[in-house]
């Protein structure tokens, strides 16, 4: 056992130290562990270290800079765009939009689409139209763009597009041609690009381009007071585009604040570009030619592309009797020559107005060795030949007149040229070309197209229409398709220019109106007043519109009723015929048919907003002036820049005593509109009896700035400023009142009476 023992107890003693060496073994493996990690760690971090300090890619430093510069700002452009959209912010840019018409889905014109390309106080816009979403198996569907001559200013009802529906619809009975013009004033080939991008996608047939005359003066011309010119065309896209957009539009607007200069926000017609002028030598007028070539280019391609038919048209204008609307001398005559140049102009000028046109032709020759460029003289020149029966002689002078013109209004040789270059031997891609100014010429005295044809510069009159109808309805005739011309049962007579003129109800009530608009819109505004021969002109349209007016008497006018009445019968559905008709009960009293009538214009084109607003006025001449109100209100919804809406709101109000109305809707009337002296003295007025007697002076004083010789300004002024005491302005401003008027009963009146009581 002791034995035993013994082995026990060493044994005991032996594994206490086998479990030290254990531990110890194990400790010094840990310890070799950590070591060994730490070891491989610092070598993974030194690894990292190297692998960092190692210079990045260029092909991932340029996807890195790819992915900053384009799809971040893109996917912010996007958020921005979307989230803009959801809270209804901007306007529509398409030139059509959708619109239900007596529960029919339809398409009709965009109000708004002017724009993306102009302040919204000035924008323009085409005549209301409309037409079916759903086009039917005996359609032809035809749109004619371009500005102000294609959309028939000054009255679009009697346009070349309305004659030619004419004129289709009566040779071609069993087809439903649709004629729709989205044309307006004042756009040129960029816009009208936008407009032929968008038409296309509506079951187009054929496009009518009749476009040219706005090109320097429109925008992004040479000549325009709107969006500056860019050599660079791409960047003019970009910029137009971008408008297209909601985003756009908010820079827009922010860029275009209340407070800004360089944008006019007020229309003042071509007074505008007075200075604008643009020499015939100028460099930029190069860069307008390549973009007018290059739109016309794209034009043609978006038709081909979309199997449309179009016709390309050149574009006459006026040229025996519209003088140049401005001229310059060539930039480097000297001070001494151009005293010898006026010398003998003047000779020249004297001898025209004696009538002795062979010493005037020999002064204006020897003036013209001098400076050529200046072209009131060759006009001078073109009218003493046309005297003298040297016709040749006469149009070569007339032609270098309108080409040297600087205020650039009118279509010129190389704008015509570019039109046929762009059109010409390409009949076999659908692409026509249709030479109006040929045309033109061959029917005009001597090849010299003039007051026969025009009214003005460059908008025809009904013959002028009716002759450029019936060459683009020649044209049009030889590509109409096979389905349409088997429908021709039998040859039919042409509609000739009386018949057309009695369809459209073309009556000498509106020749009347539309000589009115001719001469105090046109002929008594500058830069008309700055031509040649201008009084003269005045005078002798004066005296015609004279002659029409004693020619309309009521036996003359109850016949013009009748005609109106028999074209109403054979086109039930012609809004312009319901809207004209209206017009014309409305001149003759018969207020009743005329509401009836503009009824039935809104029934047709519900976005008609001149309707609504000849509907109010109605109501409120009928003394239901909640009716006009609402009326007016809704024709300021659908165009919140109609201005003559604002004005009859802020009368009705003034009529209701609700004077903090008026005074808002005649205010906006003035931004509107600032040079209409009746909304001044009405909003003096109704400040007045708010007792806010300065801002009432204000108004007046405000109104006088740009309508100066307005006798009613003037006077209401004095008796305001007479009732504060102001005598010695107030006396001032009754004597001017006399100089406008010396007959005036009530000036007169009232400067007695002023008078009296300071003698007191």
């Amino acid at each position: 056992m002791g034995a035993k023992g013994r082995r026990s107890k060493k044994s005991s003693s032996h594994s206490k130290k086998d479990k030290r060496r254990r531990r110890a073994v194990r400790h010094s493996q840990a310890k070799k562990t950590i070591i060994s990690r730490i070891s491989r760690s610092g070598k993974r971090r030194k690894d990292i270290d190297e692998v960092s300090r190692k210079p990045i890619s260029g092909r991932r430093l340029s996807l890195f800079r790819i992915v900053a510069l384009t799809i971040i700002p893109a996917l912010l452009f996007l958020l921005m765009e979307i989230t803009l959209r959801v809270v209804g912010y901007g306007f529509p840019t398409n030139i059509i939009i959708k619109q239900k018409v007596n529960n029919i889905p339809s398409y009709c014109n965009n109000l708004k689409f002017a724009w993306r390309f102009f302040h919204p106080n000035i924008a323009r816009t085409t005549d209301p139209f409309v037409f079916p979403v759903s086009k039917s198996k005996d359609t032809y569907r035809i749109f004619v763009m371009g500005a102000s001559a294609a959309a028939g200013t000054p009255d679009g009802a009697f346009s070349f597009g309305r004659i030619l529906q004419v004129m289709l619809r009566q040779q071609y009975p069993d087809t439903n041609f649709e004629v729709i013009i989205p044309a307006m004033p004042a756009i040129n080939s960029h816009v009208v690009l936008e407009i032929a991008d968008d038409c296309k996608r509506y079951q187009s047939d054929l496009f009518i381009i009749y476009l040219g005359n706005n090109e320097v003066v429109g925008p992004y011309g040479a000549g325009t007071v709107f969006s500056p010119l860019s050599s660079n065309l791409s960047l003019i896209r970009f910029g137009i585009a971008l408008k297209a957009t909601k985003l756009g539009q908010l820079i827009t607007n922010l860029l275009e604040s209340p407070g800004s200069t360089n944008v006019p926000k007020v229309w003042r017609g071509l007074e505008m570009f007075l200075e604008k002028q643009v020499r015939a030598d100028n460099t930029k007028l190069g860069i307008v030619y390549r973009h007018f070539q290059r739109n016309l280019q794209d034009i043609r391609h978006l038709a081909c592309k979309s199997g449309i038919n179009i016709i390309f048209s050149t574009v006459p204008s006026n040229l025996k009797d519209c003088p140049p609307f401005a001229s310059l001398h060539r930039p480097d005559l000297i001070n001494a020559e151009k005293k010898n140049f006026d010398e003998l102009y003047q000779q020249g000028v004297k001898y025209e107005a004696d009538g002795d046109y062979d010493q005037a032709v020999e002064w204006f020759l020897k003036a013209a060795e001098i400076d050529s460029y200046y072209a009131n003289l060759q006009f001078r020149m073109g009218r003493c030949y046309w005297a003298m029966g040297k016709y040749e002689k006469s149009r070569e002078r007339y032609i270098q007149a309108r080409e040297l013109d600087t205020l650039r209004f009118r279509a010129d040789n190389q704008i015509n040229e570019i039109i046929r270059n762009i059109a010409c031997n390409r009949s076999d891609e659908g692409v026509y070309m249709l030479d109006a100014v040929r045309r033109f010429d061959e029917n005009s005295p001597h090849e010299i197209p003039g007051e026969e044809l025009f009214l003005e510069h460059v908008h025809m009159n009904f013959k002028g229409n009716y002759l450029l109808a019936k060459a683009v309805f020649e044209q049009t005739e030889k590509i109409l398709p096979e389905w349409i011309k088997l429908k021709k049962e039998e040859e039919r007579s042409f509609p000739t220019e009386e018949e057309c003129a009695r369809l459209l109800a073309y009556t000498d009530w509106d020749l009347y109106k539309i000589y009115s608009i001719i001469l105090n819109d046109y002929f008594k505004q500058a830069p008309f007043t700055n031509q040649l021969y201008n009084d003269r002109r005045i005078s002798q349209i004066g005296q015609e519109l004279k002659a029409l007016e004693d020619s309309l008497s009521p036996k003359v006018l109850n016949e013009v009723e009748g005609q109106y009445r028999w074209a109403i019968q054979q086109t039930p559905s012609d809004s312009w015929l319901h809207l004209k008709f209206a017009e014309l009960l409305e001149d003759l009293g018969n207020h009743n048919a005329a509401a009836n009538q503009y009824r039935l214009v809104l029934d047709y084109m519900p976005n008609h907003f001149v309707a609504y607003a000849k509907l109010g006025l109605l109501f409120g001449k009928a003394g239901d002036l909640d009716t006009a109100i609402a009326h007016n209100l809704e024709a300021v919804r659908i165009y919140p820049v109609f201005a003559e809406a604002y004005f009859n709101l802020g009368f009705a109000y003034q009529l209701q005593k609700k004077y903090d109305q008026s005074v808002k809707h005649y205010s906006q009337a003035i931004l509107l509109v600032p040079d209409n002296a009746i909304t001044y003295n009405n909003l003096g007025s109704v400040l007045y009896q708010q007792g806010k007697v300065d801002e009432a002076i204000e108004t007046y004083r405000n109104g006088l700035k740009i309508i100066p010789d307005n006798l009613d300004l003037h006077y209401n002024l004095g008796i305001v400023l007479e009732e504060q005491g102001h005598r010695e302005e107030a006396l001032r401003e009754l004597r001017t009142a006399l100089k406008i008027e010396p007959n005036s009963t009530k000036v007169r009146k009232i400067l007695n009476i002023v008078l009296k009581n300071a003698a007191q």
